[in-house]
């Protein structure tokens, strides 16, 4: 791996000289950013560099890769800017006042997130080994603009940031946010909105809860009155929908191009009545019961002795698989209170051998590891200590959600309108300061995987009621994903956090305005450093 000075010096003398890109009269300090997640590393050198008209994206070769996350970077500084940040491959050297990403695989070669950012006032360097680590990149060079960076019109003001050297790479590879789109249905352009979001904050995994009791929310072409039928209605009895194959990889595709892997889940053997309407075969009693409009869970289970119903379920994985480039395939497997025990065990361990005879790694919540388990499976922990231990005896490591703390539905206090608050209410210290490692004794940091924040969707229906309930908790549960825990700190934290209050309102996030959080802050200095 190169050294930090190693790369820094290899930016120095690249030969660039100042030009009307610097104002060495002004002085920002690179320390004080408010970056989230926080990241490993961050040296000041006190000068400031600028962008200008002659700004340049400028790539260290034409892979399509670079491409990509160079255009990306383009559509982001363009609009507030005004500028028209072209977009060139030169190859090694840079010129004056420009952004270069550059590919290196001796950089950190273990780590495909990690990432470097060398700010000088005569231009700025981003290094990584894959193309992962410069879109990770690329969202803190984001968040070192000001906030009016994010408006789509053109605004009258200067574009700084402070130089010095950013090393950083997150602390799991596995960063996850999920999103319940059967209890309410959100089209192609909201689930769009929301993996924008996430990308912000450096989340690498979208797991989509695309099936439940109120909703079937997959075209399955073998099976097509799952959607017809099955994804008419959701909670409280609205008009439904559902994903076409095509909606499915429009969805995919566009979370690719911010380098996030979607995971789907299909709930079973129970939370299925939606599939149980709609087949009547796939019922003990081959008899189809009403669609489900409420809330209540536990109540519906697949016939786990039929062999239709392994033909279901093999045909249900096969085809969403195929459009799944990612390597999960989440089960579900929660809440089946009426499955028999033995029959719950039996159900999961063909489904995990359908999910690998597809090419795909089984993730369930935590009530599967009590079937035949094994290295291969990611376990959900997400509401008993004992079934993650168990996983972890088998093998498994963990995905770790706790309710208490990660489930971005619960409610913040007693007077918020939208949410549960079955695991209790979390406000946003409390959705921050939780350590994974912590949670139970026997969870290790080699047994934990990744960190998830689910959002479930009974009481939320538009773009704005997800907005409400997961900012600004998200940022950190991403923060808690990507920063070591010796880095964390809430006093702290919710300095960066208020920041990112003017950022979220011009993004158009309708965030809680928790009270415990000053996001009226002007100051320019954290009094915390």
């Amino acid at each position: 791996m190169k050294s930090t000075l190693r790369i820094l010096s290899a930016f120095l003398v690249m030969g660039l000289t100042a030009s009307s890109c610097c104002n060495k009269n002004n002085s920002i300090d690179l320390t004080q950013n408010i970056v989230i997640p926080r990241p490993v590393s961050v040296v000041a050198t006190h000068e400031v560099f600028s962008l200008t008209q002659e700004t340049k994206i400028v790539l260290s070769d034409s892979s399509e890769a670079l491409q990509i996350t160079g255009a990306y970077l383009a559509s982001l500084l363009r609009p507030a800017t005004g500028f028209a940040i072209a977009m060139e491959s030169i190859g090694p050297k840079v010129g004056n006042g420009h952004i270069f990403l550059s590919l290196d695989q001796e950089f950190e070669p273990e780590n495909n997130e990690a990432y470097q950012i060398a700010i000088e006032t005569t231009g700025v360097r981003i290094v990584s080994s894959q193309p992962q680590g410069l879109f990770r990149a690329v969202q803190t060079l984001r968040q070192l603009l000001p906030a009016a960076i994010e408006h789509q019109t053109v605004q009258q003001q200067k574009w700084q940031l402070g130089t010095g050297l950013i090393t950083d790479r997150p602390e799991y590879p596995f960063r996850s946010a999920m999103l319940d789109v059967s209890r309410h249905f959100f089209d192609v352009q909201t689930v769009k909105r929301f993996i924008d979001q996430i990308a912000l904050y450096k989340i690498n995994t979208l797991h989509l809860h695309l099936t439940d009791d109120q909703g079937w929310r997959i075209e399955i072409k073998s099976w097509p009155n799952l959607t017809t039928h099955g994804g008419s209605t959701q909670v409280g009895g609205g008009q439904g929908g559902y994903y076409t194959q095509e909606d499915y990889t429009e969805i995919v595709n566009y979370a690719a191009g911010r380098f996030i892997t979607i995971v789907p889940e299909v709930d079973m053997p129970g939370h299925t009545n939606a599939a149980l309407a709609s087949y009547p075969e796939l019922n003990c009693d081959n008899v189809a019961p009403d669609l489900y409009t409420g809330t209540e869970v536990g109540f519906s289970t697949l016939c786990t002795s039929k062999e239709v119903v392994y033909q279901f379920v093999d045909d249900v994985v096969r085809e969403i698989a195929a459009l799944t480039p990612g390597p999960w395939f989440h089960v579900g497997g929660d809440e089946s209170l009426s499955t028999e025990i033995e029959d719950y065990r039996y159900f999961i361990d063909r489904t995990r051998k359908i999910v690998e005879s597809h090419g795909k790694k089984m993730i369930g919540w935590d009530e599967v590891a009590h079937a035949d388990i094994d290295e291969k499976v990611l376990i959900q922990y997400w509401d008993k200590q004992e079934n993650a231990l168990e996983g972890i005896l088998k093998g498994a490591q963990l995905i770790v959600s706790p309710a208490k703390f990660a489930y971005m539905d619960m409610k913040y206090d007693s007077t918020t309108v939208l949410g549960l608050n079955w695991a209790g209410y979390t406000e946003v210290d409390e959705a921050y300061s939780w350590e994974p490692t912590a949670l139970a004794e026997g969870i290790a940091r080699d047994n934990i995987f990744g960190i998830e924040a689910p959002l479930w969707s009974e009481t939320i229906e538009t773009a704005e009621d997800m907005d409400f309930l997961a900012f600004p908790r998200l940022p950190g549960h991403a923060e808690i994903a990507w920063t070591a825990p010796n880095s964390r700190n809430w006093e702290e934290y919710k300095y960066r956090l208020a920041r990112h209050g003017e950022r979220m309102t011009i993004m158009g996030i309708n965030f809680y305005q928790s009270p415990l959080v000053n996001w009226a802050l002007e100051s320019t200095q954290n009094p915390e450093k």
